[in-house]
């Protein structure tokens, strides 16, 4: 589960997230102030979406790249019973 927050969601959702969250800083501080308060429709929200969509491509890539063994190495051992048990397959 924490390597799809962090492979998946984060990169994706991050820039959303904290653009929402300085929102809510900068109402706040504009109610305390007395000035007008920021929307949340006016703000950059399709951007910081656009900008998550690309850490999430660019997190994607880079996770294929160094990751892994190169083709062809290693023996692939496909699952199998062993004690009533159905053993995952592997590689070895």
């Amino acid at each position: 589960m924490f390597r799809v927050v962090v492979t998946y969601l984060l990169p994706l959702f991050g820039p959303l997230l904290l653009y929402l969250a300085w929102n809510a800083y900068a109402k706040s501080r504009a109610k305390k102030a007395g000035e007008d308060i920021p929307s949340i429709e006016k703000g950059p929200v399709f951007w910081s979406l656009v900008i998550g969509f690309t850490f999430l491509i660019i997190s994607l890539f880079t996770l294929a790249m160094t990751t892994g063994v190169e083709p062809g190495e290693g023996r692939y051992v496909a699952p199998y019973m062993k004690d009533g048990k159905v053993m995952p397959p592997r590689f070895e």
